[in-house]
């Protein structure tokens, strides 16, 4: 049954096209006399061509030769891609010049031509063209030597034993030296001290600290041999060793080996910028790249520069290397005080050095910086102010996520546009990811402010012939390329996001609640190797706190002091504190002023009780007076509710569907933008207030870019939403509205369900279906992966020629899991299906839903193109395609590549790894098999009831 607002529309709706597309022409001739509300119809209508989605583009090798290089370009924009970024990485072949195969060394005039081939024909059809401006990642390569390579502190304990009078220091590997020393006691109970946490990048846990750093006796070490004075008792010598990383540029193209840089080093960037960034960008000539990437900084472990003792002395002034065995123990409040200030002095270096040189590098090369300034290490929210565009990944929605990191700075900051690396791991293995999978993703990506969309990924791949189907592909990642026998839906699906990528774009972002991130607090828990921000945020920032708060009918930006102290609180309403302790009081200042003029705040568990330094004083209690306190995140949805009005109230909505739909708002001079999502496998309905001035709105079609006849109010809309379905609903409606109509129930005109010939257009084969069969069923094309064709004819009355008639595919199923990978939600409901308030990192994101078209679908009416069909509700409107009579009707289906390449030998990839290392690891392979295909839904005429 189809409610009052849903995101698909019958009879009445089809009215209103034609009045729509005749007013949009008539917008486009009036030109600078539109209205705000009127140009963004036009804009929702045909999309600008900056607002359609790109693609991060692999050369593997780089492998590539210029005609198949033109051939991409011009499929990207058949897709209605908007440009791609050029990405070196890993080989995927041994040099084989008789198949036109040879892996171009990195930098080489040869792949350097190709560089500039790419841009110069990719401009010439309208596209956008990055680059990343390394190879693999991070940043390094064979230009940095180990001087200039991310360095570490290596702690080495040596037991020393009661009454020693010496001991010898540790053997140093090539490049280390020692910083200094430490003479300490042993704990009372060593069993029971603390166990650092490990940083990401390290081959093993951290030992337990056994020794008391408040008893710690600095000493220099100059020779193999410490002098001691003697003690009664048995102590350590702690040796803190400058020492490096070891890591290394990861999936790296053929000759662009090497270390990773120091990102605190200014000369070691400055090599970088200079090896590698010149060339890279004098190869696009008099027209630079629209920007270059820096991908997640992933310098994991990397906690130290040789200038920091300098650098720490001359900013925080005192010497951080006598405290150096408080800041690796830690355990009291003068540790936690060093900690602090050596987090706060990372994230300068890394901000001045890494970040600030490399935008006015870009600025100075005519290019922008696109970054994604989050990971390791120790870059900060108000760090990604430092670059021209700030990029986020991630669709944990309800969860601390990098990708609302993005989104929040640009939105406190006043930047309009947020890029985002979309569908990394999306479905994994390779070629398993359908276009309900991108819609899943895409969906809760938009919810949390992204409005530029760049696919992970175009993977370049030979021409037929030279290399078997499905062609080359990432390690881990989907696949949009061609090779993906899904691909003729690519436009459809490709419009769609354009369409709603350019609608968030309109106005200014409206959320209510600020997060006011405990960065102080993240920086006071950093120690060697554990020297994140955001990784110490995702703890503070629970789950359970984002979802009390989007549950409640909110939507949340991030902000830090920094920020707050350059741009206020903005048009934030309320002010939630996660349990904090230290904040500065600047901020504490701030906020008491933004409560006494009428903002709200909120703190959860406990108030602040100290200043950034860790000082506690009479002043920052008076300060916290006006913050309310809340025991919990269980009570934090009252408390919003008593401060401000939700911008999406829900009433007659189980707590399945308040943890289901999301939402975001744009403000625009004259109105408001609402995009709804059902962000879970099961229908949701419920009852909406919108939190808008105005009195009526307009519902559109995101996918269509048309209206919907169902006069939406702000309070007591009854909103139904199938699942993975999206809405939009714009206040106040549209002027050439020209009736009240009011949706009626579905009813069937004609079952379509038997009656089939399905040819398969790959191999010839036809069958008739009486009942609509899995591919799989059939040995002969159990092993199918392209396009079979669905015909028949069916006889229509002249009677019914007159009604509102849709095509209407229905079944499909709710699934606990997914149908071929272990579930990503660690936590079931009662019901045994996943809780769509989590969604995880890694291999698997998807959609939970066995639909019943596998995969996609494009259909014809009568030799005139319908429309697609790739996500519920599968519906399409065909009235003005229907003859009295007899029609005819075409299904085009489509699946997935992984039928036809499960029954290929596996590949051998030793050769590669015996010439060229062991670069990259195909993931789940043991996944590649054959999956359901084709339609397995019921199919009939549907029209509206009288």
């Amino acid at each position: 049954m189809m409610g009052e607002a849903t995101g698909m529309g019958l009879g009445r709706w089809a009215q209103r096209v034609g009045c729509a597309i005749a007013m949009c022409v008539a917008f486009a001739v009036a030109g600078a006399q539109q209205s705000p509300i009127a140009r963004l119809q036009q804009a929702f209508v045909s999309p600008p061509d900056d607002a359609r989605p790109m693609v991060r583009w692999w050369w593997f090798g780089a492998a590539v030769t210029k005609p198949e290089i033109l051939r991409e370009l011009q499929q990207m924009k058949a897709d209605g891609i908007g440009g791609a970024e050029l990405a070196f990485v890993y080989p995927e072949v041994l040099d084989d010049p008789a198949r036109g195969l040879n892996n171009l060394p990195f930098l080489s005039s040869e792949m350097l031509a190709d560089v500039t081939y790419a841009q110069v024909e990719g401009r010439k059809l309208g596209l956008r063209i990055d680059v990343t401006l390394c190879s693999g990642w991070p940043y390094g390569g064979p230009a940095i030597t180990l001087d200039e390579a991310a360095t570490h502190v290596r702690i080495a304990e040596v037991a020393v034993p009661a009454n020693a009078t010496h001991v010898a220091a540790p053997k140093l590997d090539a490049g280390e030296r020692f910083i200094s020393g430490a003479l300490v006691h042993l704990l009372a109970n060593p069993e029971g001290g603390p166990v650092p946490e490990r940083g990401r990048g390290r081959a093993s846990s951290s030992a337990r600290i056994t020794w008391d750093p408040a008893t710690a006796k600095p000493f220099a070490v100059t020779g193999s041999d410490v002098v001691l004075a003697p003690a009664g008792v048995a102590r350590v010598a702690v040796f803190f060793v400058l020492s490096h990383t070891g890591q290394v540029v990861k999936r790296a193209a053929v000759g662009a080996e090497g270390w990773v840089l120091d990102p605190f080093s200014h000369d070691a960037v400055a090599t970088h910028l200079k090896a590698v960034g010149e060339p890279l960008v004098k190869a696009f000539g008099a027209t630079p790249p629209y920007a270059i990437f820096s991908d997640s900084l992933e310098a994991y472990g990397a906690d130290w520069t040789p200038n920091l003792p300098a650098e720490f002395l001359k900013r925080r002034g005192y010497d951080l290397v006598p405290h150096l065995a408080e800041l690796v123990g830690g355990g009291s409040p003068a540790a936690d005080k060093v900690r602090h200030d050596y987090g706060v002095t990372l994230t300068e270096l890394v901000n001045e050095n890494y970040l600030t040189q490399i935008n006015d590098w870009a600025v100075a090369h005519r290019t922008k910086f696109r970054s994604q300034t989050y990971g390791e290490p120790a870059v900060s929210f108000s760090s990604q102010n430092l670059v021209g565009l700030a990029e986020g990944e991630g669709p944990q929605w309800r969860a601390f996520s990098t990708l609302r990191w993005a989104t929040s700075a640009n939105h406190v900051f006043g930047h309009n546009v947020t890029s985002g690396e979309t569908f990394t791991w999306l479905h994994s293995p390779v070629f398993r990811a359908t276009p309900l999978d991108m819609k899943a993703e895409a969906d809760i990506d938009f919810i949390m402010g992204e409005n530029q969309l760049i696919f992970h990924g175009w993977p370049y791949s030979p021409p037929g012939g030279e290399v078997p189907e499905p062609g080359w592909s990432l390690y881990a990642a989907a696949v949009f390329n061609n090779h993906n026998p899904w691909h003729p839906v690519m436009p459809n699906v490709t419009q769609y996001i354009a369409r709603v990528s350019a609608l968030l774009r309109q106005g200014k972002p409206a959320n209510q609640v600020a997060i006011l991130l405990p960065t102080d607090d993240a920086w006071a828990s950093f120690s060697p190797s554990h020297t994140t921000v955001t990784g110490a945020l995702a703890k503070l920032v629970t789950p359970a706190l984002m979802s009390a708060i989007l549950s409640a009918g909110y939507n949340v930006d991030y902000i830090d002091a920094e920020a707050i102290d350059k741009m206020g609180f903005g048009k934030h309403q309320i002010v939630v504190l996660p349990p904090t302790d230290r904040i500065p009081v600047g901020t504490l200042k701030k906020l008491a002023a933004f409560t006494a003029a009428g903002g709200k705040a909120i703190a959860v568990e406990r108030l602040p009780s100290m200043d950034a330094a860790g000082k506690a004083s009479p002043e920052i209690v008076k300060l916290t007076e006006s913050i309310v306190l809340v025991p919990g995140t269980e009570q934090l949805s009252q408390a919003l509710h008593n401060f401000a009005k939700p911008d999406l109230n829900l009433t007659n909505a189980d707590a399945a569907a308040r943890n289901a739909i999301g939402f975001i708002r744009r403000k625009l001079p004259d109105g408001d933008i609402y995009f709804v999502v059902n962000t879970s496998n099961q229908p949701v309905t419920a009852t909406v207030d919108f939190a808008t001035k105005f009195d009526e709105g307009a519902q559109w079609n995101p996918e269509t870019g048309r209206e919907i006849i169902s006069e939406p109010k702000p309070h007591g809309q009854k909103l139904s939403l199938a699942p993975y379905e999206s809405a939009v609903f714009v206040f106040p409606g549209f002027e050439f509205r020209t009736g009240q109509w009011k949706l009626l129930p579905e009813r069937q005109l004609i079952d379509l369900t038997s009656g089939w010939k399905v040819s398969f257009t790959g191999t010839g084969k036809t069958v008739d279906e009486a009942a609509l069969t899995d591919w799989t069923a059939d040995p002969a094309t159990l092993h199918y992966s392209g396009e079979a064709v669905y015909s028949r004819n069916f006889t229509l009355s002249a009677e019914d020629r007159t009604k509102w008639v849709s095509l209407a595919i229905d079944g499909g199923a709710a699934l606990p899991g997914a149908p071929d990978s272990p579930p990503e939600h660690l936590v079931l409901g009662a019901n045994g299906l996943p809780d769509p308030r989590v969604t995880r990192t890694g291999p698997g994101m998807h959609a939970y839903f066995d639909p019943p078209i596998h995969e996609a679908a494009l259909v014809v009416i009568n030799g005139q193109p319908a429309g697609a069909l790739w996500h519920p509700p599968y519906r399409l409107f065909i009235t003005n395609l229907l003859k009295a009579g007899e029609n005819h009707i075409e299904i085009h289906v489509y699946n997935t590549a992984l039928n036809a390449w499960s029954a290929l030998p596996p590949h051998d990839y030793k050769p590669l790894i015996e010439k060229y290392g062991d670069r990259f690891q195909m993931q789940d392979l043991d996944r590649v098999k054959p999956i359901p295909s084709g339609i397995t839904g019921t199919i009939k005429l549907v029209t509206e009831s009288p």
